[in-house]
């Protein structure tokens, strides 16, 4: 017996281990036999014998183990790791099963019963959802054959086709890249056609088909938009539910994929017919117009509905196009452009500008000209709105249609539009969004080269606006001008003249200034030209405008190489030795007069100084602008250091003038100190030369030039000095063996040095240069600032100090910046807390020596100079303080000794007047305690702090309480003085409750007493207030802060200015109710007292009725109050409460 026959007698219940030998020898690649070749070469009546006996043998098996013993199989043997025998036996069969019937799809012919064959394919579709999840490639072979079925046209092929669209449709949701899957599916779309989108049976695939528009990979695949498309086609009401799918997400589809939505909607459009394209055009199309004009623009979906009619708009003059926008704007867009809301009329003006000219193809010539020209007399009318966000929408309209429309717009209309926008709106005087939005939009306008003619006529009457007061203008117009210099519309210059061009690029902002030297760039450094003319040039320039050439090549170096800038910095060096030698000042031979020979000796001279000077600061200028590119090119750097170092010496000499000295001084710090020894010799003369008082930009360059030279230690040995032989004796004691490199004996200048040590302190640059000597120089300057203490304190002791004593003020200035020196030190070295245990130290003796001077002239021997001079100091330094915790710097123990001087400043006597710097000092500490937003943020900075947090925030809680204490103490014994002093502090009170606010509300903020403390202290105010009530008409309500005590008005005026402020202040108050905390009747009125004032400042409308209520609640307990007769006090304050809660309620 053959193998075909073998295999034929297989196919029973019977021989069923047979068959599925047969099956894997099909499946092994090694063995001859193959299903596929047996099945083809039988006869039609041998392939029908055998698919009867196969629908016997799938029946028969499933008959023994039926598919509902299946999933009870797997529940009893969940845990077990082998399969049951008998559900493995039957998933081989089904198999084997499948094999055959997919090898016999390929051969059926005309004419063949192939009944059995599709009862197979039909109980395999059937198993599909009892096949156990682990039974994968038997559900792909199934799939397999269910799509080939299809495919081959057979009976049946409906219900199988459908099975297999469903299963391609849900695996292409799992893939990342699921790009076959929609291609196997568009070859499958048909199978839609038979499904009925009424029944409650294809809802599952009617959600998955849904899921493919919201889906990125299925939107952007050829296959998926074509799929998409024929979606849209498929049923009426299936239309809307895939036009509110996409609406729903809308909003967060990117730009990229909108455009694809919108492609998928314009070819939909194109391909329905009858009641789908009714539905498309009024369900969908219209639908977007509508939103487009009712959104707010600040929404995410209002672009995203522009973008998709923009695709629309773009593509008229295609077939019928022009027509349905026509048919569809016709019912909404004309009564939107008249709206009485403004924000309508701008989008209603964005899409009749982008849709421009709105008619139908099919009108008569006529009729359609007066149609048009209806339309251009409302774009005339919408460019008079009143609105500017109107008038602004209508001039990008207007102009994006003169671009497009140019030739078929009368030229007289034209001009009128230009007009208008160039005389009126140019200089619309109300609006710079107006002005801007011409300048704008202009340049539209000139990318059609038909415009160029007529605007170069009319453009030189915008030549102002280069002047606007607004930036963003200025910004607008200059972009304009490029604009025209791009296209060669005009003459810039003929639009705006160079002297208001240079004269703007001198005192104006960054953005402005590059734009005009992107402008003028060819006109001043035409690098398609010899050198000398760039040098001719740049003296042109300083000759019309210094303070603009200065600008000009500050930025040059974006728009040029790096090389062109190095050699205009040469030539302007030979121009300038070419001038010097001139005057006889510099023999050189003859070859270097030839070298140096140029037009310019004609027109500049040595004694121009302020040509000289402008050279000079050019170069200076460009060499900074191009000193990483010279770095990283040594051999350009050593050829230009020794060029001008050759030189420089001689410059000194010849240009002694103090305007030509700064920039040569400045040259001289960009060269190495050994290519200028002769000045570098004598720069540290220079600054001890110096005299008290000197300006800061007459010692700047010599400072930086020290800096620049990695010289900046003798600066300090110089300032180290001064300081120490300006203390007294007695005090520079201790400094006596430090040596300074000073040649001869001079006066010693502790005020000078102080201003250099606040310049190299101040600027980054030079303090990056002096922090590395923190175990040299520095170390000795601190400690010589830190012995000026003793000054500070002679002065506190004795108003009157004798002569030899340096003046109070100076001692100041260096204690000052012995602490801003601390901090900066500490930030230096990362490693250990000596600079910070210096500030606990100056901590301690502001605290001893200090605070006992703060108190009231006449006492102990004080003076009001005295007391001014120790508040002074404990200001300068708890500023130093907050400003290092500020950048993060302190530690918790420099917290804790901060807060603890706090507390102490608050006990003397004139502490109060220091009460602005402490809470300021108290928002600092806090907010360094304040939770991010970021998630598990919150749990990682508390885990920082995990053991000190709470204890620092609870003694700023204390020094806060005590804070308010002292407030409310000064406002009974000195109203005025405790008035400003409230005042003083409401900019910090207000940043210190936003920080406790920043906590949250509840039991976790470790600030929550902040609050109990201010609800009290303006409770208890308010109280006292009402408890002095002797009659009743002394009862009323405030209307307003300014109604209530002194300090409730502080406190309630900075509360009320930040809405989470007042919501957490309201619940601390609402808290304080409901505990019975308040619960007198006066407390109670002095609650609703304080609600009136929040209510009438129309904040927390919702906490202030909920604080209310609870309010009500207490009232009830003093009802008994009505007893007492008629014009009582107390009887009289109870029904104003009542009165005022039942206003409450009734809002």
């Amino acid at each position: 017996m053959s193998k075909r026959e073998a295999f034929f007698e297989s196919v029973c219940k019977e021989n069923v281990d047979v068959f599925l030998k047969f099956t894997k020898l099909h499946n092994d690649a090694t063995e001859p036999f193959d299903l596929d070749e047996v099945v083809q070469e039988v006869s039609k009546k041998q392939r029908e014998a055998l698919w009867d006996r196969l629908a016997t043998l799938l029946r028969g098996t499933m008959a023994d183990f039926p598919p509902d013993r299946w999933n009870a199989e797997d529940r009893d043997d969940a845990m077990e790791v082998e399969v049951p025998p008998d559900l493995e036996h039957t998933m081989e069969v089904l198999g084997g099963v499948t094999q055959v019937v997919m090898a016999s799809v390929a051969v059926i012919q005309d004419g063949d019963a192939y009944n059995s064959l599709l009862q197979c394919a039909t109980i395999l579709n059937g198993l599909l959802a009892s096949l156990p999840a682990s039974e994968v490639p038997l559900q792909q072979a199934v799939f397999r054959v269910c799509e080939a079925w299809w495919k081959k046209g057979l009976l049946g092929k409906e219900e199988l086709g459908r099975t297999a669209f469903l299963m391609c449709l849900e695996k292409s949701f799992m893939l990342k890249k699921p790009g076959a899957e929609i291609q196997r599916m568009w070859g499958l779309h048909e199978v839609l056609l038979s499904v009925d989108f009424q029944s409650e049976d294809s809802e599952e695939m009617m959600d998955l088909l849904l899921r493919c528009f919201l889906s990125g990979n299925h939107i952007k695949h050829d296959d998926g938009k074509r799929l998409m498309v024929f979606l849209f086609g498929r049923n009426v009401s299936f239309i809307r539910m895939i036009h509110g799918t996409i609406k729903n997400q809308l909003q967060f589809f990117t730009k990229t994929l909108t455009d694809h939505i919108a492609e998928i909607y314009f070819r939909a459009w194109k391909k329905a017919s009858g009641e789908a394209l009714e539905e498309m055009e009024t369900a969908c199309i219209q639908d977007f117009m509508q939103h487009a004009i009712l959104l707010h623009r600040n929404t995410p979906v209002h672009p995203r509905v522009r973008q998709i009619l923009s695709y629309f708009h773009k593509r008229k003059g295609h077939h019928n196009l022009d027509e349905m926008l026509h048919r569809l704007y016709k019912p909404i867009l004309w009564r939107a452009l008249t709206a009485a809301n403004s924000e309508v009329r701008a989008n209603a003006t964005l899409l009749f500008t982008e849709a421009f000219p709105v008619h139908d193809p099919s009108q008569s010539s006529e009729k359609m000209d007066e149609t048009v020209q209806k339309q251009l007399d409302a774009l005339v009318c919408l460019l008079e709105d009143p609105q500017p966000m109107v008038r602004s929408t209508a001039t990008l309209g207007v102009c994006k249609i003169l671009a497009k429309c140019w030739e078929v717009i009368p030229p007289t209309v034209i001009t009128d539009f230009l007009k208008k926008l160039v005389v009126e709106l140019a200089s619309d005087c109300s609006s710079p969004d107006v002005r801007c939005s011409v300048f704008k939009c202009l340049p539209i306008v000139l990318d059609n080269s038909l415009s160029h003619p007529l605007l170069e006529q009319l453009l030189p009457v915008l030549k102002y606006g280069l002047h606007d007061s607004s930036e963003k203008v200025r910004v607008a117009f200059l972009d304009m001008l490029l604009k025209i210099k791009a296209v060669r519309a005009a003459k810039f210059w003929k639009v705006c003249s160079m002297e208001h061009l240079l004269a703007r690029l001198a005192v104006d902002s960054q953005p402005i200034s590059k734009r005009i030297v992107d402008l003028l760039f060819n006109s001043f450094f035409p690098v398609n030209q010899s050198e000398e003319v760039w040098c001719e040039r740049c003296v042109t320039l300083i000759q019309m405008n210094p303070k603009a050439a200065r600008k000009f090549y500050q930025y040059a170096h974006l728009y040029t190489a790096p090389t062109n800038i190095a050699k205009l910095m040469l030539t302007i060096r030979r121009c300038l030795n070419a001038c010097i030698q001139n005057t006889g000042e510099l023999n050189e031979s003859r070859s270097s007069n030839k070298e140096n020979a140029s037009v310019l000796e004609d027109v500049l001279s040595v004694s121009d100084t302020a040509s000289m000077a402008s050279l000079l600061e050019v170069v200076v200028i460009l060499w900074r602008s191009i000193r990483k590119a010279l770095e990283h090119n040594k051999d350009a750097l050593q050829y230009t250091v020794s060029k001008f170092g050759a030189v420089i010496p001689k410059y000194f000499n010849i240009f002694q003038e103090e305007r030509c000295t700064v920039p040569l001084i400045l040259l001289a710090s960009l060269l190495p100190p050994a290519s200028v020894p002769t000045f570098s010799v004598g720069v540290l003369s220079r600054l001890r030369n110096m005299e008290p008082g000197v300006q800061q930009s007459q010692y700047s360059q010599v400072i930086d030039c020290l800096c620049s030279w990695g010289q900046a230690s003798d600066s300090l040995e110089l300032i180290t000095h001064w300081l120490t032989e300006a203390l007294p004796r007695t005090a520079s004691k201790g400094n006596a063996s430090r040596k300074v490199r000073i040649t001869e004996p001079v006066e010693a200048k502790p005020d000078l040095g102080l201003d250099y040590l606040e310049y190299l302190v101040g600027r980054a640059a030079t303090r990056d240069s002096i922090l590395p000597l923190v175990q040299g120089p520095l170390k000795q300057l601190h400690k010589a600032l830190g012995a000026w203490r003793s000054v500070l304190y002679s002065h506190l002791c004795s108003p009157e100090s004798e002569a030899s004593v340096p003046s109070a003020e100076t001692a100041l200035r260096a204690f000052t910046l012995h602490g801003r020196l601390s901090v900066h030190l500490q930030h230096a070295v990362s490693e250990g807390r000596d600079h910070l245990a210096s500030l606990e130290n100056m901590a301690a003796w502001v605290a001893e020596r200090v605070l006992p001077f703060l108190v009231r002239p006449g006492e102990a021997g004080s003076a009001e100079g005295q007391l001014e001079l120790a508040r002074r100091v404990v200001e300068s330094f708890l500023t130093v303080c907050r400003d290092m915790i500020r950048v993060g710097l302190g530690d918790e123990e420099f917290k804790g000794h901060l807060l603890h001087l706090c507390s102490l400043v608050l006990l003397s006597e004139k502490g109060y007047r220091c009460v602005p710097l402490l809470v300021s000092v108290l928002t600092e500490v806090a907010e360094n305690y304040v939770p991010q937003d970021a998630p598990g943020q919150e749990e990682q900075e508390v885990g920082q702090h995990d053991g000190q947090s709470p204890v620092i925030l609870g003694v700023v809680a204390n020094v806060f309480q005590k804070v308010l204490e002292v407030l409310a103490r000064r406002m009974r014994k000195e109203p005025e003085e405790g008035q400003e002093l409230c005042l003083a502090a409401l900019p910090s009170l207000g940043a210190f409750l936003q920080v406790v606010t920043a906590w949250g509300v509840g039991t976790s903020n470790p600030l929550s007493g902040v609050f109990s403390t201010i609800s009290a202290a303006v409770i208890v105010e308010s109280r006292h207030m009402l408890q002095k009530i002797s009659h009743a008409q002394e009862v009323t309500r405030p209307e307003s802060v300014d109604d209530l005590p002194p300090l409730s008005s502080t406190l309630l005026t900075v509360i009320l200015k930040s809405p989470p402020v007042t919501r957490a202040f309201l619940s601390e108050v609402k808290s304080s109710v409901e505990s019975e905390a308040i619960d007198c009747l006066t407390g109670l009125a002095a609650v609703l007292n304080i609600l009136a004032v929040i209510r009438q400042e129309g904040k927390a409308r919702g906490e202030t009725k909920a604080t209310a209520v609870s309010v009500q609640l207490q009232l009830q307990k003093h009802s008994s109050v009505t007893a007492e007769e008629e014009g009582h006090a107390q009887r009289v304050i109870y029904e104003s409460a009542i009165k005022s809660v039942n206003e409450f309620l009734m809002v």
